[in-house]
């Protein structure tokens, strides 16, 4: 396998669900060396989120990939004193605490930096580590209804909506491992000294929302629902098919829009002078709706796709999982991967998430089990005596 870009990091992953291990997995999927630090007793819950096959977690194999598995009880001053001893010899850490717990067990960013001062800290929380909400218990969930995305998600007359996945957890693991990359450029390429990055979820998910608040400022509007609408274009919605399929149509770009009207058979509003904008075409969403509308009722979505295609419009099919699975192009670039794990055989995993031509790192490994490689790193690596490792051990610091 060729080697990713991060070769030769060291990533220390103290995070649970999901945003740090999600940042973690990208880390490692770009040859980063992530070491999973884990309470003996109560391992991340990611262990458990989700479907299982044979009591193993699915999401775990493939968010815990690329991560050797470390038991370590951080609450206990020896587990403390060989956090921090592991920390001398890492480029990163990464934790998704309540803030103020690190410097609670006496490892706190001042402490740590002392220690390594090359040494790059991500701390994960809900709000950030200061501000009145700081001490708050979080979730994606939570923020999602913050940011603004709930209120716009949505019908016009129904309630506000939740993703049913972890989004603002996954935008804010891309982001923390953009900010670990930036964070490592400016120690490594600018002689800077390691530095500590405080992330929260709730601005990561702000910034994807758009710009409602810089809207409401300037004119005292405030966006709404819309449905699947977009105020911003038309036609833009989800279609039901003759099949009984969906497809998503957008027009962004005018000459999109163009298309798709004579290729569903009403050229005549092309001429109108409100089609000449997206934003005027949005307000006559209702009557272009309807044509397009009925004319995909009455096609397949194979056939609506194959001619939407013929004519340069921009189209695609409502997936789910198995329609993913089955699609060439997914095939064809590999979006989606089949790796060997030692418990459950071969699995179908996402790839990475960019490729690189000449440092496009890879799976080497899927999740492994909890604590397996504790007196490997503990005993083999950091040198710490076998016998002070059983005594430990049996004392519950270290698993």
């Amino acid at each position: 396998m060729s080697s990713g870009p991060l070769q030769g990091i060291r990533v220390m992953d103290c995070s649970t669900i999901l945003a740090g291990p999600l940042a973690c997995q990208i880390l490692g999927d770009y040859g980063a060396e992530v070491t999973k630090i884990e309470h003996p007793e109560r391992p991340d819950g990611m262990r458990g989120h989700g479907e299982s096959v044979e009591g193993v977690g699915l999401w775990w194999k493939e968010i815990a990939r690329n991560k050797r598995t470390v038991a370590l009880h951080l609450g206990q001053p020896e587990g403390a004193e060989l956090f921090l001893e592991l920390a001398r010899h890492h480029d990163v850490v990464v934790e998704s605490f309540r803030p103020g717990t690190l410097e609670r067990w006496g490892i706190g960013w001042e402490t740590l930096h002392e220690a390594n001062p090359d040494l790059v800290l991500l701390r994960v929380s809900g709000f950030g580590q200061d501000g009145p909400y700081a001490p708050r218990p979080a979730f994606g969930t939570l923020v999602e209804a913050m940011s603004g995305f709930a209120h716009l998600t949505g019908q016009p007359d129904g309630p506000p909506t939740l993703p049913a996945f972890g989004l603002a957890d996954s935008i804010a693991g891309m982001a923390g491992a953009s900010a670990v990359t930036m964070a490592l450029y400016h120690r490594d390429a600018h002689g800077g000294g390691g530095q500590y990055i405080d992330l929260s979820l709730l601005e990561p998910i702000m910034t994807a929302v758009g710009p409602a608040p810089t809207v409401y400022d300037r004119t005292g509007k405030i966006p709404q629902r819309h449905g699947n609408r977009s105020t911003n274009n038309a036609p833009r919605n989800l279609y039901r098919t003759a099949d009984g399929h969906w497809v998503a149509i957008s027009t962004s770009a005018n000459a999109i829009a163009e298309r798709v009207m004579r290729l569903v058979g009403h050229p005549e509003v092309v001429e109108e002078p409100w089609f000449a904008t997206g934003g005027q075409r949005a307000e006559h969403a209702d009557v272009l709706d309807r044509y397009v509308g009925d004319w995909i009722a009455e096609r397949t979505r194979e056939e609506v796709v194959e001619q939407f295609t013929e004519a340069g419009a921009a189209v695609a099919p409502v997936y789910d999982a198995s329609d993913l699975v089955a699609d060439p192009q997914v095939q064809a670039r590999e979006m989606l991967t089949r790796v060997v794990d030692d418990e459950l055989g071969e699995l179908l995993q996402h790839n990475v998430l960019f490729r690189m031509s000449e440092t496009p790192g890879g799976i080497r490994f899927t999740g492994r089990p909890h604590g397996e490689s504790t007196r490997d790193v503990l005993v083999g690596e950091l040198g710490l005596d076998p016998d002070r490792f059983d005594e430990l051990r049996g004392r519950g610091v270290v698993g």
